[in-house]
């Protein structure tokens, strides 16, 4: 039997949509899987050197609030200046507690255990991104890089 293969397409550059395709990626690697994350759009932010990404709790009316906000706080209340990195420095703290790995270790994770990570180049050029803000280990291709190897897959992600 051939070596399954996940393929995962990672577009969002928040703290918390940063963490499903590292985990995943990690955890299918870390099983057998060859594996493959495409970084388009706000995505690239994962694949800075240091990497710089925020909680947006505004538009994500899903996420717990600490000390019951979200009974007496406004999800408007949200966007007030300030309120993104104040919710991120108290995700950030919590993952301390809590034990959580930093996306920077996760993404350390995947590089050991060989996920490749694409950098989608149209998406490079249209931000004016420099490949010298990325980690070293990236490639640099289009959708049709990513198709070869996702037209193969086993389970293809959009995240």
């Amino acid at each position: 039997m051939s070596e399954k293969k996940l393929a995962i397409i990672a577009t969002k550059g928040t703290l918390d949509w940063g963490y499903p395709p590292f985990i995943l990626a990690s955890t299918a690697a870390a099983l057998g899987y060859q594996v493959q994350i495409f970084f388009t759009f706000y995505g690239l932010q994962l694949l800075k050197k240091n990497i710089k990404v925020k909680v947006s709790p505004l538009g994500n009316p899903g996420m717990p609030m600490p000390m019951g906000m979200d009974k007496w706080f406004p999800v408007l209340g949200t966007a007030i200046p300030g309120m993104e990195s104040i919710m991120t420095m108290m995700m950030k703290s919590k993952m301390k507690k809590k034990g959580v790995a930093s996306l920077e270790e996760l993404r350390s994770m995947c590089q050991e255990l060989e996920v490749k990570m694409i950098a989608c180049q149209m998406t490079v050029d249209l931000f004016d991104l420099s490949t010298s803000e990325f980690i070293s280990d990236v490639e640099y291709g289009g959708a049709a890089t990513f198709f070869e190897f996702a037209g193969e897959s086993d389970i293809c992600l959009f995240i």
